[in-house]
């Protein structure tokens, strides 16, 4: 039998405000939700794994709808990719948030972890061109519900928004722009985010809390970072984001090293 989780740490607001502001900034900018930033802040902050989780998809919900409202602007969405993507998400994310309830907490940080360097790896081989565009055919139709349902599963399981894993699907599987996946990435997670907080919160598995400051704070300077967006060529995005990622994953691992 699972060993019950405690209750989380009480966190300071100032804590919560400054992790939600670098989500922001940094979800615009790389058209992610900032569950990759989320999860390990509040994980090396001390909150237990399925929290962190969980109120990560919830605080990714309001940050993702300011993100791609900045991204619509400037037409940088796919907006029939976005719906198929949804619909494919809004399934996963049940299943996501099922599995969060069952699988043991080791293995849901090395899931993570592998996870992490998958996308580092990813963000090396292709670097898109800001002409790009998605082509529909039945082929492609199937391929983004698919893509959906698997982007919907680690959201619920891991408290990604899933643009981590997305972004460079779009742009490697479908010939999407950097600017297009990153927006139509955006518009798929509020959906996603919506459904896999339901199932999380039905479970105890979110602190609204913690959710409401750092989404609420994300949504203040998500917009700065859809304007860096697209002052950046896509390769040194594609850099900078994967070296991001490679930092946040060598300090879960020192973290977890210290406390075995």
């Amino acid at each position: 039998m699972r060993a019950p989780v405690g209750p989380p740490p009480k966190l300071s607001a100032t804590a919560l405000i400054l992790l939600g502001l670098v989500a922001g900034l940094l979800s615009g900018l790389f058209g992610v939700g900032g569950g990759f930033l989320i999860v390990p802040m509040l994980l090396m902050l001390n909150v237990p794994q399925r929290i962190a989780a969980g109120t990560s998809v919830a605080a990714i919900l309001p940050t993702a709808v300011v993100g791609a409202a900045g991204y619509g602007v400037t037409g940088s969405i796919d907006w029939i990719a976005g719906i198929l993507l949804a619909v494919g998400v809004v399934a996963g994310a049940q299943l996501g948030s099922y599995l969060l309830a069952r699988i043991p907490q080791p293995v849901l940080f090395w899931s993570f972890l592998a996870f992490m360097a998958a996308v580092i790896v990813s963000l090396w081989l292709v670097v898109p061109d800001r002409d790009d565009t998605i082509d529909l055919t039945p082929l492609t139709i199937a391929g983004l519900l698919a893509a959906g349902v698997l982007v919907g599963t680690l959201s619920g399981l891991l408290g990604v928004g899933g643009g981590i894993i997305l972004v460079p699907i779009l742009i490697f599987f479908f010939g999407a722009s950097d600017l297009v996946a990153k927006g139509t990435s955006l518009l798929m997670m509020v959906p996603g985010s919506v459904s896999a907080t339901i199932g999380n919160q039905r479970r105890g598995n979110v602190d609204l809390r913690y959710a409401l400051y750092i989404g609420g704070t994300a949504c203040l300077v998500s917009p700065l970072g859809v304007w860096a967006a697209t002052l950046i060529t896509p390769f040194w995005s594609n850099a900078a984001f994967s070296l991001l990622l490679l930092f946040a994953a060598v300090q879960l691992v020192l973290k977890h090293i210290r406390k075995t």
